[in-house]
């Protein structure tokens, strides 16, 4: 590698960093706010900004798609939403670090699964080992309710994830997830109301929740797509892995969420899991496709919709996990856009 590379490089994995950064900085931000408009409120505030920023950015066509294509789009939105309302949920009764960790889980746990090596259930047990830790000094000690909703949220990232890739083939560019965007903030217009009420009407409120959903999406993804110019995406997919490290540190300078060591022990084995996960991807992607550049190119990988720099990069709220598989590119090149919102 070139001394020009290397400080390409280097810079590219700083953006990384620092997107990570802005993105838990944005959910301690809401979780200051849930006093004022609850999750569910602060939920509406970060799809309705988050939509009308792709909607006036992307200006997706709504005309040439069939009832299919409309259906794909549909479930995306609905997914979207739930998937974001349960992170809120459980954010509200859980410190960040935990809440991100068990998020994780969901992509981590569909890596594994669509993984054809024996040896991918090694990284299921280290994570499993790490949820286990994250019970501290006992699971009672955690609010089982928000431990649900967290997990609920997994699973809606891995339903996201499928979701995402369908879209992603029937839309053009990035107006799938401009619409899908769209219906999740309309689903959640009713709850966000009656939860928030007449706070919404305060100036304040209403630049927080934009503040969040810059900070959590248009930002991090804006620094993320730069940075795919320069970093493979195999590494990219690794730094995006050590999330759940970077939600702990925000959660301590940000909201003063002190965790205990074996709660600490717990993250690093999840972070260690997916980054194992990553590694053992790229690994089997070569080995089904040994003419083929593992670091670049179109990419599907579990955790978020990846392209080059000549395609968008679609992933939402976090980190990048599971086998990577490499993709035909499409007949004609998609324009590049600064990763959306989640």
């Amino acid at each position: 590698m070139t001394r020009s590379a290397r400080s390409g490089a280097f810079w590219a994995t700083g953006l990384v960093v620092a997107g990570e950064l802005c993105m838990d900085a944005g959910a301690a931000i809401a979780v200051l706010v849930f006093p004022r408009v609850g999750p569910l409120g602060m939920v509406m505030l970060r799809l309705v900004f988050s939509a009308l920023i792709l909607l006036a950015l992307t200006r997706p066509r709504l005309r040439g798609h069939g009832r299919d294509d409309w259906l794909s789009v549909l479930g995306y939105g609905v997914v979207l939403a739930t998937m974001n309302s349960l992170f809120y949920l459980a954010l509200e009764r859980l410190p960040l670090g935990v809440t991100v960790t068990i998020e994780v889980l969901g992509p981590l746990v569909l890596s594994i699964v669509a993984s054809r090596r024996a040896s991918a259930w090694l990284w299921a047990v280290i994570a499993f080992a790490g949820v286990l830790c994250l019970g501290g000094g006992g699971w009672d000690a955690i609010d089982p309710l928000g431990v649900v909703f967290a997990l609920g949220a997994a699973a809606s990232w891995a339903f996201y994830i499928l979701a995402a890739a369908r879209v992603g083939q029937r839309f053009a560019k990035l107006d799938g997830l401009a619409i899908a965007m769209s219906i999740g903030a309309l689903l959640s217009l009713p709850f966000g109301i009656v939860a928030a009420g007449a706070a919404l009407v305060r100036p304040e409120v209403l630049g927080l929740g934009a503040a969040v959903a810059l900070l959590s999406s248009t930002i991090p993804y804006a620094l993320e797509l730069i940075a795919l110019r320069r970093l493979p995406a195999s590494a990219f997919a690794i730094l995006m892995s050590i999330s759940p490290a970077t939600a702990v540190l925000a959660g301590f300078v940000l909201l003063g969420q002190r965790l205990t060591a074996l709660e600490l022990v717990g993250i690093a084995l999840v972070v260690a899991a997916g980054v194992g996960a990553v590694r053992a991807g790229v690994a089997e992607a070569g080995a089904r496709h040994p003419s083929a550049d593992a670091s670049t190119g179109p990419l599907a990988t579990p955790g978020a919709l990846v392209a080059d720099p000549t395609g968008p990069l679609a992933a939402l709220n976090g980190p990048l996990t599971g086998p990577i598989e490499m993709l035909q590119p499409p007949d004609e090149p998609e324009e590049p856009f600064a990763q959306p919102l989640a």
